[in-house]
């Protein structure tokens, strides 16, 4: 008999930054079990061009995916993102904060004020405005999951991205706060933090192989993880499978904070 436990048909997930890297990972995976999913970040071109290729890819499957382009620095954006999402597929079954930023790299002297604002911003902030938006109906259906996508970066201190990990050490509070506030809702909340992954917003610290093999040479796996290895935690969190799960941080890093 086959097990439907991982089984997301006729949910509705929102993901943001998911034209490219995890958040694009997390949106295709997602479609595969059932989802039908909102592909969101700023260009919509991008946001067409992921959309389509979900949409040929199940064309005979029950996952389908939309595009709905947005900002989410800005809270009107972020409240038409949503409104958009009910009016084309319904109300949010499952959020996923994705979208991240990190316009500075190096000691915490040196950072502009306004830098900092930005990732406080945009990487907090956006969160909890996004996750209180799609919350009151979660509650008024007794059910939901949201998932906010932090890093290992949060877990220990930097010499260079410090303001960065600040703000993901906050987005695993705030899935702890959330998930004690909302679980009398069944409303789960957790947290993925991964460790270093092939993608774009990444590329500094690993297109250099010499800078890549020093990088893993301690991590157990002593390799770079990829994009769809962390979208398999997503689809669990989502899903059935993660009906017990809430205000946990899965650091999926090929072992790198234990080493």
């Amino acid at each position: 008999m086959a097990s439907t436990i991982f089984d997301l048909t006729g949910k509705v997930a929102l993901v943001t930054g998911s034209t490219k890297g995890i958040g694009k990972a997390i949106a295709e995976e997602l479609a595969r079990h059932g989802a039908k999913v909102v592909i969101s970040s700023r260009k919509s071109e991008a946001c067409d061009a992921v959309a389509a290729a979900i949409n040929a890819e199940l064309k005979d499957a029950p996952g389908e995916a939309v595009a709905i382009p947005a900002h989410i620095g800005e809270r009107s954006e972020l409240e038409r993102l949503v409104s958009e999402t009910r009016r084309k597929l319904g109300p949010v079954d499952v959020l996923v904060c994705n979208a991240a930023v990190n316009p500075y790299y190096g000691p915490s002297k040196d950072i502009p004020d306004s830098a900092f604002d930005k990732i406080m911003s945009v990487n907090i902030r956006s969160n909890h405005w996004l996750a209180h938006l799609v919350l009151p109906e979660m509650v008024e259906r007794n059910g939901g999951s949201i998932i906010i996508v932090s890093s290992i970066g949060g877990l220990r201190g930097s010499t260079d991205l410090g303001a960065y990990a600040i703000s993901k050490a906050a987005d695993v509070q705030l899935v702890r706060n959330l998930a004690c506030e909302y679980g009398q809702y069944n409303i789960r909340v957790n947290a993925i933090s991964p460790g270093l992954v092939r993608t774009d917003f990444a590329r500094a610290l690993w297109e250099n192989p010499d800078n890549l093999k020093r990088r893993t040479a301690h991590d157990p796996l002593r390799r770079i993880g990829e994009p769809e290895e962390i979208a398999g935690a997503a689809v669990f969190l989502a899903s059935r499978a993660g009906a017990f799960t809430t205000g946990q941080n899965f650091v999926i890093d090929g072992g790198a904070t234990i080493a």
